[in-house]
């Protein structure tokens, strides 16, 4: 039962931590990102663990989180307003060619990273994109203008 309830403690302490990383930070891993999730991987393991290397404290642990995602996943479609709060919503960072520098801000976001994203997708200018929708997954959606 330790398990279990160690392993809801951590899972609420990452659906936490990953809300105030921020979308930016997710979207974009590199590679010292990568071995950062690792050593956080393990040393989450080790705490909701300990040393119990057990087949059934495996199970136990790794059902936990699977039926905590399930619930809040399921709480999130229920709910608009904790879907709100859960996975957040998308953001306008660019209108009519023009940063919305409260918006890029309020993501710490730099001009620089989304006009190299405006380049990944072959837009040349911001002359040329009606919006920039920063989305809940960290990726930026772009419209481009009609004219």
């Amino acid at each position: 039962m330790d398990i279990v309830v160690r392993a809801g403690f951590v899972y609420f302490f990452i659906l936490m931590l990953t809300r105030i990383v921020g979308r930016r930070e997710l979207s974009s891993l590199e590679p010292f990102d990568l071995v950062l999730l690792v050593v956080i991987g393990d040393l989450i393991q080790q705490g909701v663990t300990q040393s119990d290397y057990s087949f059934t404290g495996l199970m136990l642990a790794a059902g936990t989180i699977a039926v905590l995602q399930t619930f809040v996943s399921w709480v999130g479609f229920r709910s608009k307003r904790a879907s709100l709060v859960l996975d957040g919503e998308p953001i306008v960072v660019v209108q009519d060619g023009k940063f919305i520098d409260g918006n890029l801000r309020r993501e710490r976001l730099h001009e620089d990273e989304v006009l190299e994203s405006a380049r990944k997708q072959g837009i040349g200018s911001l002359d040329e994109v009606a919006w920039a929708i920063l989305e809940t997954s960290g990726e930026i959606t772009w419209i481009k203008s009609e004219s």
